[in-house]
């Protein structure tokens, strides 16, 4: 072996050091935000249980800004509240395409709570009259705490550029802190069920993420599907894999992918199905009728059965009796893992991902 093979295996051995334990470690995350929900029962009191706002408008950028369409889907099913989910650009620049006249609470979504557009959005209603501002972030000190009270994250602090743990974190803490504010016991007992079987599906995700990633060539297209609360987990994992790998991915509506999009299936293709429960027989349609074209599917459901066997991978979340919304975040280290792994297999480091930092900052 030459000098440089050595070097580059070191090299090699080192990647992914800050992002695997992030996502590994994100049950223990999700775990600290159900306790911090605890001792923020005053912000979702004077935040969420205020029925006079007229809409309630999540934003975020990058990855937060597919954490704001969960929360928003949920936010509408739970409460039955108006609840929409916007770019931060979009409310500094265009906001009067994204918002209606009458009483408007804002609430901000930012890891670092550093993000320009974040906080530039912010500051533009902060002072006008019919706005009221909020966030959630992983960092308490951050600029866009300052500036609005937040839900904080405690273990959603992460060392690597890509989200993973405070995506999922995040996530979690606003839709815990929905369900409690919704005042249905059972809603809230929901999220708890999900924490439970959180445990388990970590090491699960790892060891099939693995296998998928190792015991095949690379895919020629990855393609991830979802619905209602789980579209902004498609989006989430389709950007997953292409910061990590930097390889070109798709997401889409699982349905509206059959309206032209699935022409570009073809064998070497990978699908991700990340199934409800609402709306499962519809989507496995979709699953059958990819594997046809000579796909690979890989479904993410609560429980598999005979209407899944057409799935070359299944990963099994548990908790059928939860809605889709309480079983969201569960899909999410599986999703992860294979973009952690398939970065591998390319001699791509995830801890480094090209053209990106933690922080998008407007010059």
């Amino acid at each position: 072996m030459t000098t440089m093979d050595r070097k580059g295996e070191i090299r090699m051995a080192a990647y992914g050091t800050l992002t695997y334990p992030e996502i590994a470690g994100q049950h223990e995350a999700w775990a600290a935000a159900r306790q911090q929900l605890e001792q923020q029962r005053d912000w979702i009191e004077d935040h969420l249980r205020d029925g006079g706002y007229d809409e309630t408008i999540f934003i975020g950028s990058g990855s937060s800004y597919y954490q704001a369409q969960i929360m928003a889907a949920t936010f509408r099913s739970w409460l039955g509240r108006k609840a929409y989910a916007y770019p931060s650009s979009d409310i500094l620049l265009f906001r009067g395409h994204s918002s209606t006249p009458g009483r408007k609470l804002l609430v901000g979504v930012s890891r670092s709570g550093e993000s320009s557009e974040v906080v530039l959005a912010i500051r533009s209603v902060m002072d006008l009259p019919d706005w009221t501002v909020c966030g959630i972030t992983c960092y308490p000190n951050s600029s866009m705490a300052r500036l609005a009270p937040c839900l904080v994250s405690p273990l959603g602090a992460e060392r690597s550029t890509v989200m993973t743990k405070s995506f999922s974190s995040m996530t979690f803490l606003m839709q815990a802190a929905i369900a409690l504010a919704s005042g249905s016991t059972g809603l809230l007992e929901q999220m708890d069920e999900a924490l439970t079987l959180g445990a388990s599906l970590v090491p699960a995700a790892d060891a099939l993420a693995k296998q998928i990633v190792d015991g095949h060539d690379l895919f020629r297209n990855y393609i991830y599907l979802g619905m209602g609360p789980l579209f902004g987990i498609a989006q989430e994992a389709c950007l997953k894999i292409k910061e990590m790998a930097n390889v070109w991915t798709e997401s889409f509506g699982t349905l509206e992918f059959r309206h032209g999009p699935k022409s570009i299936i073809e064998p070497g293709s990978l699908v991700v199905l990340i199934l409800s429960e609402q709306a499962r027989a519809y989507e496995l349609k979709v699953a059958e009728e990819m594997k046809a074209y000579g796909a690979k599917v890989l479904v993410a459901a609560s429980e598999t059965g005979e209407d899944t066997a057409i799935a070359d991978f299944a990963f099994v979340t548990g908790g059928r009796a939860l809605s889709d919304d309480a079983r969201a975040a569960l899909t999410l280290p599986l999703l992860q893992f294979i973009g952690y792994y398939t970065a591998l297999k390319r001699n791509v480091n995830p801890d480094e991902p090209r053209n990106l930092t933690q922080v998008v900052k407007i010059q």
